[in-house]
């Protein structure tokens, strides 16, 4: 426990400002850059705990808002922590509901208080202060939990952006003085919207405050690509090179390996997992949808140069065969894969970053998934 919160940068790239490091957390080492697999309810769709641990994950990710509306975060707490609950025993991080509140709730008033909204499971209606936020990430018992935000739709106008950012800040300190479990880090998550000078002087505060690590967030909510890069790019110049930096629901391979180059260190998205339950594939030769007819004979398998369970034994036509005949297996295995082309990416980038070819990562990813990458990428690999 004497290494709890440590976060060792072991190789820097010298093209760029990404780095390989590890976090020392109570249920484990994570070596970053991270991908952390959504397991919104306790659960990544359509995977076990045992799925995981051989696809290689180190961390998931899971949901205050969630778990406290459905079971609620009392009954987690009697039953052992939310680890022991889902039998997960690697690192867990809790997003703490402030986007769950912004984009689900079907009533939403916000003070300085906190927020009232509506349950969108049953319409109850539900007050959650930044305390009452952190108060359910601790019975939970997750590694890392995260300050209680307010989140502002794009576009939204500078003055609704500067109340957003002020509100999350003073949260922020609440969540801080409230916080008391020495077994869980408490990461900050920056603001602004797309405002350059708010995301600047709201970086600088929060680091001020020294968090043990710091997120990225109001980001991936509809603003351009090469907007969200030079904010991102913009943080990453203040944040603290020795702590970890999270960027929040972020995003494409092509996103991530741009962002790692950054130096961003941890990400999440759903991308990965709800398409793979609608039949879209991310793979060595670019993205494949499985229910276009080109795939009904096809005897290959899904990815020529992935060696995962679904690759190894099953060809394209048999998943394509699953999905028309409403099959749970073919979003089972299509998930596989995709989590462990998501897996991969992050090993191949530390490897990138070690022995410096990096930047051909990038590329890699840019060419794959064009249709996730706007114009201005090929300004950012000139650089």
């Amino acid at each position: 426990m004497s290494n709890l919160g440590v976060f060792r940068i072991m190789v820097t790239d010298k093209n760029s400002k990404a780095r390989v490091g590890q976090l020392h957390l109570a249920h484990g080492v994570v070596t970053t850059p991270v991908f952390m697999p959504i397991a919104t309810q306790g659960t990544v769709k359509m995977m076990t705990c045992d799925d995981l641990e051989t696809l290689g994950a180190t961390i998931i990710l899971a949901n205050a808002y969630h778990l406290h509306l459905r079971p609620g975060e009392k009954l987690i707490e009697r039953l052992g922590g939310l680890h022991k609950f889902m039998g997960w025993q690697r690192p867990i991080l809790t997003d703490s509901g402030g986007f769950q509140v912004f984009s689900l709730s079907t009533l939403r008033e916000v003070s300085d208080e906190g927020v009232r909204f509506r349950s969108h499971h049953d319409g109850t209606e539900k007050f959650l202060r930044p305390e009452d936020s952190i108060q359910i990430q601790e019975a939970l018992g997750s590694d890392i939990a995260m300050c209680f935000d307010d989140v502002v739709p794009y576009p939204c106008t500078y003055e609704q952006a500067k109340l957003s950012m002020k509100r999350s800040l003073v949260w922020a300190e609440r969540c801080m003085r409230f916080h008391s479990r020495d077994d869980q880090l408490l990461f900050a998550i920056t603001h602004g919207s797309v405002y350059a000078d708010l995301r600047k002087e709201n970086t600088i505060q929060l680091v001020d405050m020294d968090f043990p690590g710091y997120a990225i967030g109001g980001l991936s909510v509809g603003e351009p690509k090469e907007v969200m890069f030079e904010l991102v790019e913009l943080s990453t110049e203040i944040l603290p090179e020795g702590k970890p930096r999270y960027l929040m629901g972020v995003g494409t391979p092509a996103d991530i390996a741009r962002a790692v180059a950054l130096g961003v260190d941890m990400f999440d998205c759903v991308l990965p997992t709800r398409l793979g339950r609608t039949g879209t594939a991310f793979t060595s030769v670019g993205k494949v949808n499985l229910r276009h007819a080109k795939y009904a004979d096809d005897p290959s398998p899904l990815d020529p140069n992935c060696d995962c369970l679904t690759c190894r034994r099953y060809t394209k036509a048999y998943l394509r065969h699953l999905f028309k005949s409403g099959e749970a297996t073919g979003p089972r295995l299509v998930t596989w894969h995709n989590l462990n082309f998501y897996l991969r990416l992050m090993e191949k980038l530390r490897e990138a970053i070690a022995s410096g070819t990096l930047r051909g990562v990038v590329r890699e990813m840019m060419r794959l998934f064009p249709d996730e990458v706007e114009e201005q990428n090929e300004s950012f690999l000139a650089r």
